[in-house]
């Protein structure tokens, strides 16, 4: 593979990754005008992100299979039409009701794009630069919290929140384009690939039995939870605790994000000193205790603006060393069933964070406790899972080794 082909596939492949995120992050520095504007509360609105977050944990298992039987694209094409309706759904929202209900279709259009881009991932690239490819992904889809926020403080300040799902209905629109006129498709339809109940339901059983898989997938999943705390706690912390314009919050927000992309490229330089294991012990151990330490400040009120960013950024800069590796392990054994595998790491990530999410939602007080409780928590019982599941890994596929795990229709 040429560098100029690598490069552009890894493109590609990262926008794809990246268009949930820009469907969270960009409307989050409207909460207050989409508070006032439905005549609700903040707190409320937030469950539009907790619903969006169920829709894309649902709609993974949908996508898994089909991708499997069909190919890759033509899920997506489907996928990326449903989102772009769906935005328009989210424009036109008169109530909190409206809004909250037509997010969850617009997630579960989105998550066509993630689904695809893990799997990919798989088809395109050799097992042992898997790796380094989500760590570029995440490069990537670094652009989201580093430009979705701003922006969309800007769009909702100069032409109201609507403007944003708008602009979020022409990015998908260019990405649709992206994908039918230069976007290769990486898995023949199988059509040996039953769709019936009994059989897509064996081929997730195993996935799911393979230790490996369930070991660094749950594990990283659950670890994944202190992001989707941060991001829905973020805006109560930051706009209604301390006070922050939703300019501020936007340029904050792009900032603590540096610490998450920063690290996931960090990877890349670590995994060819290290194991993708040793990374993600040590990553999750620092986290750990990073946040039992953020857990105890909060609660004893000891960080002012700049300490509870200081904290955040830490526990994110961990998370960007875990997950690109705890991914990268999860998928290795697969050469076949990718898209089941894809569909069920992104269902654990995503399900576990609308969890995350609503805990937030639901416990939101004036601090950043139950935002840093999540973190610490889920960090612990991400080590645990991982500490007790490599005792059950037999025969482990590395990332620098040939998969062999193969599927059964």
């Amino acid at each position: 593979m040429t560098k100029k082909r690598y490069f552009f596939l890894v493109l590609i492949l990262g926008t794809l990754t990246a268009l949930s995120p820009f469907s969270i992050d960009m409307y989050l520095p409207a909460f207050q005008d989409i508070a006032k504007s439905l005549n609700t509360t903040t707190a409320r609105v937030d469950l539009s992100l907790s619903s969006f977050f169920i829709g894309l944990a649902t709609g993974q298992l949908i996508y898994g299979p089909l991708m499997d039987r069909f190919g890759r694209k033509r899920p997506l094409y489907f996928g990326l039409g449903l989102y772009i309706i769906a935005s328009v759904g989210c424009f036109l929202s008169g109530t909190v009701e409206m809004l909250i209900t037509i997010r969850v279709f617009q997630a579960i259009g989105s998550c066509a794009a993630g689904v695809a881009s893990i799997a990919m991932v798989r088809d395109l690239f050799p097992v042992k630069d898997n790796a380094k490819v989500f760590a570029l992904l995440f490069l990537v889809l670094g652009a989201s919290p580093l430009i979705a926020p701003t922006a969309g403080s800007y769009l909702a300040a100069a032409f109201g929140w609507q403007s944003v799902f708008i602009v979020l209905l022409s990015i998908a629109s260019l990405i649709l384009l992206a994908v039918i006129f230069t976007l290769p498709e990486s898995y023949e339809p199988d059509e040996s690939y039953s769709l019936k109940p009994g059989p897509i339901i064996n081929n997730f059983l195993q996935v799911i039995r393979e230790p490996q898989f369930y070991t660094y997938a749950i594990a990283g999943s659950i670890a994944f939870c202190g992001l989707f705390a941060y991001v829905a706690g973020s805006p109560l912390v930051f706009m209604d605790v301390f006070d922050l314009t939703k300019k501020e919050y936007g340029w904050v927000f792009a900032g603590l994000s540096v610490g998450f992309i920063g690290s996931s490229q960090l990877n890349s330089w670590l995994i060819k000193r290290f194991k993708s294991e040793q990374v993600v012990k040590a990553a999750l151990t620092a986290q750990v205790v990073i946040g039992f330490v953020f857990w105890i400040g909060a609660l004893n009120g000891w960080y002012s603006l700049i300490g509870t960013i200081v904290m955040i950024f830490l526990v994110l800069c961990c998370v960007g060393l875990t997950n690109p590796n705890t991914s990268a392990l999860s998928m290795a054994p697969f050469a076949k069933n990718a898209g089941v595998a894809s569909a069920l790491l992104g269902t654990m990530q995503l399900g576990l964070g609308a969890a995350a999410s609503f805990c937030v939602s639901i416990f939101s007080s004036k601090s950043a406790t139950p935002m840093a409780a999540i973190m610490a928590v889920s960090s612990a019982i991400g080590l645990g899972v991982l500490l007790i599941g490599r005792r059950n890994i037999v025969h482990k596929v590395d990332v620098d080794a040939t998969a062999t795990v193969g599927a059964s229709h």
